[in-house]
Parts: structure tokens; C-alpha cells; sequence
């Protein structure tokens, strides 16, 4: 066996021999033309970082390179490292190497960040607290879930398109809960709403939106106005109860979709966004967007309940 220094002497030599061999242009990828990122091979043989190939894969099912399909492979989806060219890369060039990596944290590091550049997905409303089901097949946004899974935030803005503004002013957090992958590289993502956000500048990265923001809190209020606010949030649940209970075939069939109406919660006041069951009321109601976006962006938890009252009495007027 051999040893330490002896060992020492053979690394430093394997660095020096593969160092005469190899240039750093050896170890770039043909797509970033930057040193490989975690690489990874194709079963046509071809080498690129993961990244570059993921988003080559995101608009057609073939090998950047030679054309070859790679439907079987993108339908495993799962890409191995090619683990002895990332061992060659380490031994002979380990300062760049470290650089590589350095790039790469700081390109996540910006795209962690939840108040500036967040990623706009322009779809649907959404609301907080409440479910959001997506399908994910344009390029764009298939890259855009991917970083967000990436970058561990899990997390991106959904807006609705407005005309003249490319989205509208206010917008929902959404949290992925799970992804479904599907065979040809589509996915089936499971969100819910967090919380409600204003846009502040709108921007652009890689072919999607994305917008500097600031987050949304009701006013909070105290004594005799909260009481008021308790007593009119009573009512107001009341006549929710009685739309459910009330509601014609269509109305059931929404109950089956959504769920049922959720519990009141304790504290009126606890969250930024006010009850859960509000937002829950304002998805399944047949509401024009617009009008659903206003009752979004108020602050006003009084303002809030008042309208669903106001909608929810119509409502009840009619024959079932």
C-alpha cells in the first residue's frame, strides 16, 4: 500500500499528465460554451452541463448535437453525471472547477430572492390558501418550475393576463406541493396560494415574466371597529353556509371539485391575507375576473366581507 506522501506524488502526477493532455476548451459544453457543469451524457454520447440539456429538451425531444431522439431518455427523466469526466475535471482543474461552482450558487442565490425578479406564471387567478392545479407544457414555464424546484424556493408569482400590461397589478404566491412528471417532459403541478402580492416593476428572464413585488396585509383593526368586523364576519359565513346547503346541480358540482367550505377560523385577524374560507368563496363563485381581482387587492377585511354578502344574498334570491 502506498504511502501518504507517496500517494501525494501520484495525484499531483495523474494532475500534471492529464494537465498536458487537456485544455479547459476540452471540458466546455457546446451549448453555454462555459466549463460542464454537473455533465451529463446522452445515449448518443454526446456531453453537456444538466441545465443546458434540460432546456434543450423542454422544446424538442432530440439531441442538441446530432438530432438523434432522445423520447426514451427524456421519458426516464432522470439524468446520471457522468461521474469520471467530473472526476477528470476535478483532479486536473480544480480552480476552475471551484469557479464553476461559485457562478453557478450565485446564479441560484438570484434566483432564490422572493421580493425581486420572482418568476410570473400568466394563467389564472389563484388565492391564498387555496389549491391550484397546473398543466406545464410551454418551454418557458417548463424552465421556470424547474428553477423554482432548484433554487429550493419552491415558489412563483400567478397572475392574470390584463390588456396593454402583459399581467395584471396583483398577483399569488404559489408554493408547489408535488409535480407529476410526464413521459415527454410536460408535467402535472400541484400548487396552493400563499400570499397575495402587488407588482411593483415587471421584467423579463429566459422567455418568461417576472416582477419586483411587495407583499399584501390587511389593515388590522381593534375595539369597537373589530367587533363590528366579528359580527359582520358571523353573518357573512352564515349566508356562505346557506349557499352551499342552498345551491342548485352546478353548484354541487363545484362543492365535489372544490372541497367543502373550509372551517372559520379562530382569530379573523391572524393572517395577512383575512379567512381562508373568504378566498375559498370568491374562487367558486361565478365572478368576472376583474371583479375577483378587485376584491383581491383590497386590504380591507370589512370591504371583503361586505361584497360577499352583497353577491351572496343575490344569490340566494334566486330559485335554485
Amino acid at each position: 500500500p502506498l504511502d501518504n506522501e507517496e500517494e501525494t506524488a501520484a495525484g499531483k502526477c495523474t494532475q500534471i499528465c492529464l494537465g498536458q493532455l487537456l485544455s479547459i476548451s476540452d471540458l466546455e459544453c457546446s451549448l453555454c460554451i462555459r466549463m460542464f457543469f454537473e455533465p451529463v451524457t446522452t445515449p448518443c454520447g454526446h456531453t453537456f452541463c444538466k441545465e443546458c440539456l434540460e432546456r434543450c429538451l423542454d422544446h424538442r425531444p432530440n439531441c442538441p448535437l446530432c438530432k438523434q431522439s432522445l423520447r426514451e431518455y427524456l421519458k426516464a427523466g432522470s439524468y446520471s453525471p457522468t461521474v469520471l469526466l467530473q472526476d477528470i475535471m476535478l483532479a486536473t482543474f480544480p480552480a476552475q472547477v471551484a469557479e464553476r461552482r461559485e457562478l453557478h450558487q450565485a446564479e441560484m442565490a438570484e434566483l432564490s430572492n422572493l421580493t425581486k425578479n420572482i418568476p410570473i406564471f400568466v394563467c389564472t387567478m389563484s388565492f391564498p390558501g387555496i389549491a391550484c392545479p397546473l398543466h406545464v407544457f410551454e418551454p418557458r414555464y417548463r424552465l421556470m418550475i424547474r428553477r423554482c424546484q432548484e433554487t429550493g424556493t419552491r415558489r412563483f408569482g400567478m397572475c392574470i393576463y390584463e390588456n396593454g400590461k402583459s399581467f395584471a397589478d396583483y398577483g399569488c404566491m404559489l408554493e408547489i406541493r408535488q409535480i407529476e412528471l410526464l413521459a415527454d417532459g410536460r408535467s402535472l403541478v400541484d400548487t396552493i396560494g400563499r400570499r397575495r402580492f402587488r407588482v411593483l416593476r415587471r421584467g423579463h428572464r429566459d422567455g418568461y415574466n417576472t416582477a419586483d413585488i411587495e407583499y399584501l396585509e390587511d389593515k388590522k383593526v381593534a375595539g369597537e371597529e373589530l367587533q363590528e368586523l366579528q359580527c359582520l364576519h358571523e353573518s357573512t359565513y352564515r349566508l356562505a353556509q346557506r349557499f352551499c346547503e342552498h345551491g342548485d346541480l352546478a353548484s354541487r358540482h363545484i362543492l365535489m371539485q372544490h372541497g367543502p367550505l373550509p372551517e372559520k377560523e379562530e382569530d379573523i385577524q391572524a393572517s395577512a391575507d383575512g379567512p381562508t374560507w373568504c378566498w375559498w368563496l370568491i374562487s367558486i363563485l361565478p365572478l368576472d375576473p376583474s371583479y375577483q381581482l378587485n376584491l383581491f387587492s383590497t386590504t380591507s377585511l370589512r370591504a371583503r366581507l361586505t361584497q360577499l354578502q352583497r353577491i351572496l344574498t343575490a344569490l340566494l334570491q334566486q330559485p335554485p
